[in-house]
């Protein structure tokens, strides 16, 4: 194996370590307090539009019905988000963030904003571009790699 693809493959795995830690350890987004990577994850996937039903928060999130209901349990007791009843069909419930759960979720998208702009700092504009387009087709390939799981 060359050096390049070595040294490209190891700072490659590095990353998913490090992107690993990041997903266990909770931070303070706005009013919310401390919420885990999944729970704000969870948050931004309802998003400030209109109410979602459970399901479709599942297929947003890539998980099962039951852990949507773990989790929107959580989230409701924190205040954060808020189960109404679907105007046409009582099975359904439809989600949406409460003002703590809006506060939470600016609090995320300033976050992400924030460690952006401290990359580009550290980019030419030519690596910015290169950078971009390697995270989307890095995207594209886990995409991929997990529908054929």
């Amino acid at each position: 194996m060359n050096k390049e693809v070595h040294n490209g493959s190891r700072n490659l795995g590095r990353l998913f370590i490090q992107l690993q830690r990041l997903e266990k350890n909770p931070r303070c987004f706005g009013e919310a307090g401390p919420l885990t990577p999944s729970e704000i994850h969870t948050i931004d996937a309802i998003g400030c539009g209109e109410a979602i039903l459970m399901s479709e928060l599942a297929n947003r999130l890539s998980i099962t019905k039951g852990a949507v209901t773990q989790m929107v349990k959580r989230l409701e007791s924190r205040q954060l988000v808020q189960r109404t009843a679907h105007p046409e069909d009582s099975r359904a419930a439809l989600l949406s963030l409460t003002p703590k759960g809006i506060s939470a979720y600016y609090a995320h998208w300033q976050a992400h904003l924030h460690f952006y702009d401290q990359l580009k700092a550290k980019l030419s504009q030519e690596e910015i571009e290169i950078f971009e387009t390697a995270i989307e087709k890095l995207n594209e390939l886990l995409r991929r790699t997990e529908n054929e799981s």
